[in-house]
C-alpha cells in the first residue's frame, strides 16, 4: 500500500524505512526542495540517520499532494511548532476518512498535537503513535514496542496490524489524551534529568525524577482527562526510561548541557534539533496552575529555563520541600 510521511527529520525517515521494510510504497515529504534533492540524491539522510540507505520504495519529495495523494495511512512526523502550518497545507489534499497517524511528542500551548491535526483536518481519521522509540535504533531493526491510540478500535487494530513488525511491536490504546500527554510532558522530565547528570549527581538522583516525575504527569494527566494506568504504560513510564537515560535523547543532552553551565541559547544551538522540553515546559507548567495540580518538578525546570534559576538551587527546593507520604 501507499504510506505517506510528512516530515524528514530522525523520527520520520526512520518510520518512512520502517514502512517500507513491509513492502509498502513510501512517499517522504520534507518542507524545502535542497533537502529533497539532497535525500534524493544520496539515498540515505546524512544528518539525522547516516549510514542508513533508503531502499527504492522510499520516495522523497517536496509536493503535498504527490505525497499524501491515495495514501493509505498518512504519518505525520514534524516538530510541534511547524505543526499548525503544515497541518494547514495538509488540509486540502486529505481526504474524507483518511487515516493520519501522529508521531511528533510535543504540544501546542495547552492543545494537544491531535486536538491542532484535529482543527485544521476535521475530514481526517486522526490517531497518535507514541512508546520508547530513538529513530536511530527503530532504523536500524532494534526490537522496539509503542502503543497506538485512537478513539476507534476498529482503526487502532487496522494500525496495529500494519505497523506491526518482528522488531516492532504495537499495542492499542483508547486512552488518546494519555498517550499524547505521556509523550509530551516526559521530555520536561527527561531533561530534568539530564540536567542531573550534568551537575555531576548520580543514579539516585536520577531515578527519583523518573519516579516522582511520573507521578506529576499521572496528576496532570488524571486532571486532564486521561487514564492513571497509561502513565505507568509504554507512552508514559516506558517513553521517560528511554528518553531520560540515553544519551540518544536530544532531550537529556539538553539537560546535561544546562546542568554543566551553558545558557539555554547556546544549548538549542549545539542541539541542533527542536528539543521538545524546552517547548513544552512553559505549557506543562501553566497546564498544572490551570488545573490546580502540584507540579514541583516541572516548576522547577519552568524556573531554570525561563527565570535564569541556578540547577543547583532548583534541586535543593526539591529536596527541602515540606514532609509528606508519597
Amino acid at each position: 500500500m501507499k504510506i505517506a510521511v510528512i516530515g524528514s527529520g530522525s523520527w520520520g525517515t526512520a518510520m518512512a524505512l520502517h514502512m517500507a521494510g513491509s513492502g509498502n510504497q513510501v512517499y517522504m515529504w520534507s518542507w524545502i526542495q535542497e533537502e529533497t534533492d539532497r535525500l534524493n540524491r544520496d539515498r540515505e539522510n546524512k544528518e539525522f540517520l547516516p549510514g542508513i540507505s533508503f531502499p527504492d520504495n522510499v520516495i522523497c519529495t517536496h509536493n503535498m499532494q504527490e505525497c499524501i495523494e491515495g495514501a493509505e495511512v498518512v504519518i505525520t512526523a514534524v516538530p510541534s511548532p511547524a505543526t499548525r502550518t503544515t497541518a494547514k497545507e495538509m488540509s486540502q489534499y486529505v481526504t474524507d476518512g483518511q487515516k493520519l497517524v501522529n508521531i511528533s511528542k510535543g504540544l501546542e500551548g495547552e492543545l494537544r498535537l491531535s486536538q491542532v491535526y484535529k482543527s485544521e483536518i476535521p475530514q481526517a481519521k486522526i490517531s497518535v503513535l507514541s512508546g520508547p522509540s530513538h529513530a536511530e535504533e527503530v532504523s536500524r531493526g532494534i526490537p522496539t514496542t509503542v502503543v497506538v491510540a485512537s478513539d476507534n478500535e476498529e482503526t487502532a487494530k487496522y494500525l496495529q496490524a500494519i505497523f506491526s513488525t518482528d522488531t516492532f511491536r504495537v499495542y492499542t490504546s483508547d486512552d488518546v489524551i494519555g498517550v499524547e500527554l505521556g509523550g509530551a510532558l516526559k521530555n520536561v522530565i527527561a531533561l530534568c534529568a539530564g540536567i542531573s547528570d550534568g551537575l555531576g549527581y548520580g543514579d539516585n538522583t536520577k531515578a527519583a525524577l523518573i519516579t516522582r516525575g511520573i507521578s506529576e504527569l499521572s496528576r496532570l494527566g488524571i486532571a486532564m482527562g486521561a487514564k492513571a494506568s497509561t502513565f505507568a504504560g509504554l507512552s508514559g513510564l516506558g517513553d521517560l526510561i528511554v528518553t531520560g537515560t540515553s544519551t540518544l535523547s536530544r532531550n537529556h543532552t539538553a539537560g546535561e548541557l544546562l546542568g554543566k553551565g551553558m545558557k539555554l541559547d547556546e544549548v538549542l544551538k549545539s542541539v541542533h534539533m527542536v528539543v521538545e522540553g524546552v517547548n513544552t515546559a512553559t505549557a506543562a507548567y501553566e497546564l498544572g496552575k490551570k488545573y490546580g495540580v502540584e507540579t514541583p518538578i516541572i516548576e522547577q525546570a519552568y524556573n531554570v529555563l525561563y527565570k535564569n534559576a541556578d540547577p543547583k538551587d532548583a534541586v535543593n527546593t526539591l529536596m527541602t520541600r515540606k514532609h509528606k507520604s508519597e
